[in-house]
């Protein structure tokens, strides 16, 4: 007895060329309006970028020319961004548990409550790393500390914001066996939803840690301390090659970094 597979037919996929059509115009007419200046739109000046084209092939010259001699004076300052990075990672990871459990609804059933710290993230998260550098910075003077700082407030608010949105996506069937079994919120936070969310919580821990050394090397224009003050530095004295191997440098660092967040990741799995 023979069978015959059976060939499987998928139905035509539907199309609507109108609705195509009136979409990239829609795209097309939005693009154009954003380019009126007339409008409230961005001033493109192409005869500029024309005109200014040879100064900034002039800085990318210099920049393919970096001055590794230059190197050794960078390890200091390098150093103390790594300082920052992980003290701020640090410091933040301990700060995001219970403010986490307090922004997401399945950890934190008091609306009031819930919708203050949210509210509190979302400022933090809306004033610019810059902004809170310079305040800063007037505030406690210029080094290492305002950069700290900074890097504290910008890695709380993306654990949290981003940890806790995740476990409001999540199914929590454990929550409901807990509150069956007559377990109070915080004995079923503690027993059930942070097991669960430990990954959650390292896998941002380590992604905060990443984009600390990034972050630095841009306060340091205001004077936040670290590489970020010796790149400002060398770009105001138009030493390009010394940028260059500041740049050079960051990078590898960072790709150090991911590698080996990568790698821990992969065990958390």
């Amino acid at each position: 007895m023979t069978t015959q597979a059976t060939e499987l037919r998928m139905p035509p996929k539907p199309r609507n060329r109108w609705r195509t059509a009136a979409i990239v115009a829609a795209l097309c007419t939005f693009t154009v309006l954003t380019c009126l200046p007339a409008i409230g739109g961005v001033e493109l000046d192409f005869a500029g970028m024309v005109r200014n084209w040879a100064n900034g092939a002039d800085k990318m010259g210099e920049l393919l020319r970096p001055d590794f001699s230059f190197l050794p004076r960078t390890i200091t300052p390098m150093l103390e961004t790594l300082a920052m990075a992980v003290a701020g990672a640090a410091l933040a990871a301990a700060a995001s548990i219970p403010l986490t459990l307090w922004a997401a609804r399945p950890s934190n059933p008091n609306r009031v409550t819930r919708q203050v710290v949210r509210f509190i993230i979302n400022v933090n998260r809306a004033v610019p790393d810059l902004v809170f550098a310079m305040v800063l910075v007037a505030m406690v003077g210029v080094g290492v500390l305002p950069g700290l700082i900074t890097l504290f407030l910008f890695d709380v608010g993306v654990v949290v914001k981003l940890v806790s949105e995740a476990i409001e996506g999540a199914d929590h069937h454990y929550i409901e066996a807990g509150q069956a079994a007559g377990g109070t919120q915080s004995q079923i936070n503690k027993a059930t939803l942070l097991p669960q969310s430990w990954t959650l919580y390292a896998n941002q821990w380590l992604y905060s840690l990443e984009l600390n050394v990034r972050i630095s090397a841009i306060l340091g224009i205001v004077g936040a301390g670290g590489i970020g003050r010796l790149l400002d530095e060398r770009r105001g004295f138009y030493a390009y090659d010394d940028v260059s191997v500041i740049i050079l440098e960051i990078l590898v660092v960072v790709m150090i970094i991911e590698l080996c967040s990568n790698l821990l990741r992969s065990r958390l799995r």
